[in-house]
């Protein structure tokens, strides 16, 4: 059975929540990739929409969108997502996770696109993490 932490970002606050989510919510995200949206209330958000913006495994490796599948692959890398370059041309081939969300991704990373009726505040407590 999957079990995932989701990140839930709140731009207009710019507020971060975290949820962890198993069972019937957490299969609402399996077969998911980044850049789609998933229904808010897997995370008690009714009425809101989630994007899947990354996420990372259980030993910390990063998700791409620019790799298909949810499996591990080895890519070169010239900067982005998993690789932060010291020098200008500098390359590194790294293992990154697929953009697909499966069983062995850990957290999943999600911003609020549509908004319901209640506030966030209410509806997830004051759990918040303010970013400023």
């Amino acid at each position: 059975m999957a079990s995932f932490q989701v990140v839930v970002a709140d731009p207009e606050t710019g507020a971060t929540y975290q949820r962890d989510v198993d069972g019937q919510d957490a299969n609402r995200f399996i077969g998911r990739s980044l850049g789609q949206d998933v229904d808010g209330g897997a995370v008690g958000l009714d009425g809101y929409t989630l994007e899947l913006t990354g996420g990372s495994d259980d030993a910390g490796r990063p998700m791409r969108e620019d790799v298909d599948g949810p499996d591990l692959r080895e890519v070169l890398l010239t900067g982005g997502v998993g690789y932060d370059p010291s020098r200008d041309g500098e390359r590194k081939r790294v293992t990154v996770r697929g953009a697909e969300v499966s069983e062995a991704v850990a957290q999943i990373n999600a911003k609020i696109t549509g908004r319901g009726s209640t506030d966030v505040e209410e509806l997830l407590g004051e759990g918040g993490d303010d970013e400023e």
